[in-house]
């Protein structure tokens, strides 16, 4: 009995030992549910507070913060709350009491909190997770790499020791919330060799991940964005994971994932579609201004009139209650999205004007760059946008800052030129690389043609700011030693003054560098070549070839960019049926999973070439490939959409003559009739002076009808008759030139399905085309691929053509009347057949 007794005094002496021992405190902060709760026991217990109860006082108040919606986060309250300085005291005091994974925790909190970057409780923070940092464990590393990151650090010597502890411990990371943010704060250091080597650690860990773990993808198509690298298959597995977590995605972060791809050029339409419709489903719920400014950048661009002229509405309701940044974001959205609601960009404009001092430079530059282009009336905003764009341009050393806001202002209205902006620019031309440069060059042409004294003869500072625009970018282009970074300088240029200074150039140092053009980068070879309509059969020949031999490494939606060149520059490689076929069997196995758009694009441009793979005509011209093709131009920016409609109808027209064993019907006359209406069938004085030419050499102004429309629509600029002992035969009715209201002359444009008649035993049907420089190579008297298929084409709907090139017309040989005509005779009578 006295055994039991004490035993059962001994459980309460226990017992009472346990409960002594927890923390009271802690349970007491764990207890709180608000910020007051959390600062009331804070300001009880000053003097009790260890190192564990600040951590978890300031984790809770990140947490409350974290869980509630972005318009009730309360910052301010808990940054001018006396015991969250109290905290922050207590915290710098106890930091080395911290163990390894607290110390980051800590820091990541208090920047969530937006304590600022240069309190002495960051940087204390920082200096401590530094001593450590050789022992952290990776995920601990991630989490500090992502606190640099949001202090702008990664450029920093720590974010370099970072980067070398992830290359010597990659293969430890399996975890791809581990990994991922590691990617995107240390990407600005890696090498390509560990650039590499973190893709190939990421394609295996996303396939271990949990699927609705949405971050990890998008981080890793940020990190490919950051890095200005296009690794198609991963990219791929990563939009399969997006689409499949679409339905869980806010606007902001579909916001983010279009604006990804859209840097990187990558355009997946199961992605569009399925956000354009859980954007569709957001409008309701989307009705404060945080929220709906993300809506609105996401859907409205991709949206339907209906759609939009909704999405005008209630940005208009809600503009008053924008901060600085929204108003911004639905400004540039509205230019995306071509807005002419003049009443929504007067009000934009005003809160804009009210909150000038706010935005940084590049800002600036933006708002004045988005109301011109939305035609924006208010000369009072753009006086003050002048004069802080002039304000920046003098102060900035930045060059491609100073380029960019002396871009927007020479788009602004200005009779005379500021000495200051041109002395700035003078300033950093030796440090600007070749796209800088274009744009200055681009600049100093309206400077000049807006300069009142232009008209007598050029002033000398922009023959020196030419010359000195000239040299800097040949000695550039002549230091440049590998292919890669040209073409990273050169793909986007454009204007006259590349095409006369650096096309050329471009083409000799990219020729001078053919050894290094390789699988890898012959796709931005072709890309270059396509863009600029440049002929260079050395370049394309190094093309074919490394294709042929790489071809299983290319990527088979790049196939596409690979052979584009060859076809719209009109031209075959050595071994062009073998480069085709290549082609063609690579990416037949995959055409179901290509982009719509894209396998049309692919499509049109093999039938350019004269290939007609029927696999591909197969796939593309069926009912369910249609209503897919429809779905996802609806997503599609105006016109990508129109130009995308043409090609499928220039393809079904190309099929249904060259190709009519597949059977693929004619389904786009009222397509092409309605195209015809809205035309400009304005007629050239240059074609105007061939008609009148024509009725002379020919006997009659009536032998010849001008702009006649052939079966499937093609428009012929002069059709002639001439019978079988080569006389014209005259039409029933003469051409009719009409002059419109502003002075423009047009052909009354004749169907050839109401004039076409048969024609008389043995005449011929004469189609005669002018040729102007859009159907030759840029450098070359190369004719190109679409006015090669055109003559292709008139030749099976019956007729011979004769083609005119402008270069031929416009020579010295024909400075007369009469050589016209002599040409005229000679090109009817005896280049027939």
């Amino acid at each position: 009995m006295f055994r039991l007794r004490s035993l059962r005094v001994c459980s309460q002496r226990l017992f009472h030992s346990r409960v002594v021992s927890r923390d009271q405190l802690l349970d007491q902060l764990r207890a709180c549910s608000a910020e007051d709760q959390v600062f009331d026991v804070v300001g009880r217990n000053k003097a009790k507070l260890s190192v564990n109860h600040v951590s978890c006082a300031i984790g809770l108040l990140w947490q409350f913060q974290r869980d509630r919606p972005q318009m009730l986060r309360t910052f301010e309250f808990v940054q001018n709350h006396p015991q969250f300085l109290t905290l922050r005291v207590l915290a710098e005091n106890k930091i080395s009491l911290l163990d390894d994974s607290s110390v980051v925790k800590m820091l990541y909190d208090v920047l969530r909190l937006k304590v600022e970057h240069h309190d002495s409780l960051v940087q204390h923070l920082v200096t401590e997770a530094w001593t450590r940092l050789e022992r952290f464990q990776m995920k601990t590393l991630s989490k500090f790499a992502v606190c640099l990151s949001d202090q702008f650090l990664q450029h920093s010597p720590l974010m370099g020791q970072i980067t070398q502890i992830v290359s010597e411990r990659l293969d430890s990371i399996q975890d791809a919330r581990v990994l991922t943010p590691l990617m995107i704060s240390i990407f600005a250091l890696v090498s390509p060799q560990l650039r590499d080597a973190l893709l190939t650690k990421a394609d295996t860990l996303l396939d271990k991940m949990d699927p609705f773990q949405f971050n990890n993808p998008r981080r890793v198509v940020q990190f490919l964005r950051n890095v200005k690298y296009i690794h198609l298959p991963l990219l791929e597995k990563c939009n399969q994971l997006l689409v499949q977590n679409v339905a869980h995605l806010d606007a902001e972060h579909i916001g983010i994932t279009l604006g990804l791809y859209q840097s990187l050029q990558y355009n997946n339409s199961d992605f569009r579609v399925a956000a354009r419709q859980r954007l569709m489903e957001l409008v309701d719920t989307s009705t404060d201004p945080a929220t709906f400014t993300k809506l609105f950048a996401s859907l409205g661009p991709m949206a339907g009139q209906g759609v939009r002229e909704g999405l005008e509405s209630t940005a208009l309701l809600l503009a008053d209650e924008l901060n600085p940044q929204q108003a911004l974001g639905v400004l540039e959205s509205m230019e995306e999205m071509q807005c002419r609601n003049l009443q929504l960009i007067n009000k934009m404009a005003a809160i804009l004007f009210k909150n000038l001092e706010t935005y940084r430079p590049v800002e600036i530059a933006r708002i004045t760059q988005n109301l011109i282009l939305l035609h924006c009336q208010n000369p009072e905003i753009f006086s003050r946008l002048k004069a802080k764009l002039m304000h920046f341009q003098q102060g900035s050393v930045y060059p491609y800052e100073v380029t960019m806001l002396t871009r927007v202002l020479s788009m602004l209205p200005s009779r005379h030129l500021d000495e200051g902006v041109l002395s700035r620019v003078e300033a950093v031309l030796p440090q600007c690389n070749l796209n800088n440069l274009n744009t200055y060059a681009i600049v100093v042409a309206k400077w000049i043609r807006n300069d009142p004294s232009y008209r007598h003869n050029t002033p000398s500072k922009y023959v020196r700011l030419l010359q000195t625009l000239n040299r800097c970018a040949r000695e550039r282009l002549h230091k440049l030693e590998h292919v890669d970074v040209v073409l990273e300088e050169v793909k986007y240029l454009s204007g006259e003054w590349f095409d006369e200074m650096l096309l050329e150039e471009s083409m000799v140092t990219l020729q001078r560098l053919l050894h290094q053009i390789s699988w890898t980068n012959v796709h931005e070879v072709s890309v270059y070549l396509t863009r600029t309509n440049y002929f260079c059969a050395a370049l394309l020949d190094r093309i074919a070839s490394v294709t042929i031999e790489n071809i299983d490494k290319i990527h088979y939606s790049s196939t596409y960019a690979t052979l584009l060149p060859f076809a719209v520059l009109n031209y075959d490689p050595p071994m062009a049926e073998e480069f085709f076929d290549a082609c063609i069997r690579h990416f037949t196995p995959y055409i179901s999973s290509f982009d719509p758009h894209l396998l049309v694009l692919l499509a049109y441009a093999l039938a350019m070439a004269d290939y007609f793979p029927e696999e591909v005509v197969r796939e593309i011209f069926n009912v369910d490939f249609l209503a897919k093709l429809d779905a996802h131009l609806e997503t599609l920016p105006d016109a990508l959409n129109m130009r995308i409609r043409l090609r499928l109808m220039e393809l079904n027209r190309a099929v249904c003559l060259e190709c009519p064993e597949f059977q693929v019907p004619w389904f786009h006359e009222r397509y092409c009739k309605r195209l015809q209406k809205r035309a400009n069938s304005s007629i050239s004085p240059i074609q105007q002076q061939i008609h009148k030419m024509l009725g002379d050499v020919l006997g009659g102004i009536n032998c010849a009808k001008v702009g006649v429309l052939t079966p499937y629509f093609y428009t012929v600029d002069f059709e002639l008759v001439l019978d079988r002992h080569l006389q014209p035969v005259p039409y029933s009715e003469p051409s009719r030139l009409q002059i419109s209201e502003n002075g423009n002359v047009h052909w009354q444009s004749v169907s050839a399905e109401r004039e076409r008649t048969e024609l008389p035993p043995g005449a011929r049907r004469i189609a005669l085309d002018f040729l102007d420089s859009k159907s030759f190579c840029k450098n070359s008297r190369h004719l190109k691929g679409d006015a090669m298929m055109k003559k292709r084409h008139l030749e099976i709907l019956g007729y011979q053509v004769l083609q005119i090139p402008h270069f031929e017309w416009n020579s010295m040989e024909l400075s007369t009347e009469e050589a016209w005509k002599e040409y005229l005779r000679k090109k009817i009578f005896t280049e027939l057949p």
